[in-house]
């Protein structure tokens, strides 16, 4: 867990060492706390094995030889007491952080959530904006400052909806809704991915989260609400066809109660990568 996250952060765009909302900064609180008290336990025991091989090196006269040593319960003692406080140690940590970070969990704010439902799919990610009943493919635009509630599902295997410098990771299934509550708390743009390997796409199934000021945010929707093509049952059967490196684009209106309508598969689920090869090219036009 610890190389991964150093590799990660060795990349500016996708370093989890660098959040930009609450839960990343939690997400990477607990990261160093975690290091922390596990350094405690692993520099004291590298630091003693050179230690000790230097004092009993066969050239030290003063080392005393027992070759009928067999046990000690004050070394005993030590050598449990050292792991067992470190596990209560990390546990609470955890603990204490599992509850902090429910992703069910709404973000403290005085500014009511905007609500996102997500869907993955093969491989690419919608986003339907409910309440400005419009929706975007591999790009999400969020205003920063104001925490947002997504509603995350899969059209077909399951997937991982992740921004590392927002934080907290989390599947995406089909047939079930998961919650999770994410903030950018300064405008910018995030790297986005699936962090679950799902097919032959899998690699290109990235987005982008732009955070805007609430005034550009609203000139954003205003700008899409109303043009462009309608995204109702047919337009989603399109759009869940395989289709890899797909470029952004929008819908100026989705049918209500869509999202809902895929958790339940009502609408049939995505065929899922197993049925052969994708590449398609999928653009706006697509589902006309």
């Amino acid at each position: 867990m610890v190389a991964y996250a150093l590799i990660v952060a060795s990349c500016t765009d996708t370093s989890i060492m660098r959040p930009a909302g609450p839960v990343g900064a939690q997400n990477k609180l607990i990261l160093l706390d975690a290091l922390g008290i596990m350094l405690a336990i692993v520099v004291p025991t590298v630091v003693a094995t050179f230690i000790f091989a230097w004092w009993f090196r066969a050239g030290n006269s003063r080392a005393r030889y027992r070759p009928d040593f067999v046990y000690s319960g004050r070394i005993e003692a030590i050598v449990w007491s050292i792991p067992i406080l470190t596990i209560l140690f990390l546990g609470g940590v955890i603990w204490i952080g599992s509850h902090r970070l429910d992703p069910a969990r709404p973000l403290e704010s005085r500014y009511p959530a905007v609500e996102v439902e997500v869907v993955s799919l093969d491989w690419k990610w919608l986003f339907i904006y409910p309440g400005q009943r419009m929706a975007s493919v591999n790009e999400l635009v969020v205003p920063a400052g104001r925490p947002v509630h997504f509603r995350i599902t899969s059209a077909s295997v399951m997937n991982v909806f992740f921004v590392p410098r927002l934080g907290t990771q989390i599947y995406a299934m089909n047939g079930m809704a998961t919650q999770l509550h994410l903030q950018a708390d300064r405008p910018g743009s995030y790297f986005g991915t699936s962090a679950h390997y799902s097919g032959d796409g899998f690699s290109d199934m990235q987005f982008t989260v732009r955070a805007v000021p609430a005034a550009a945010f609203n000139a954003w929707a205003a700008g899409v609400r109303g043009r462009g093509p309608v995204l109702d049952a047919h337009g989603y059967a399109m759009l869940a066809r395989q289709s890899q490196k797909v470029r952004p684009f929008t819908y100026g209106a989705v049918v209500p109660n869509l999202f809902d309508a895929i958790v339940s598969q009502k609408l049939p689920p995505a065929a899922g990568p197993q049925t052969g090869r994708g590449g398609a090219h999928v653009s706006p036009g697509d589902e006309r």
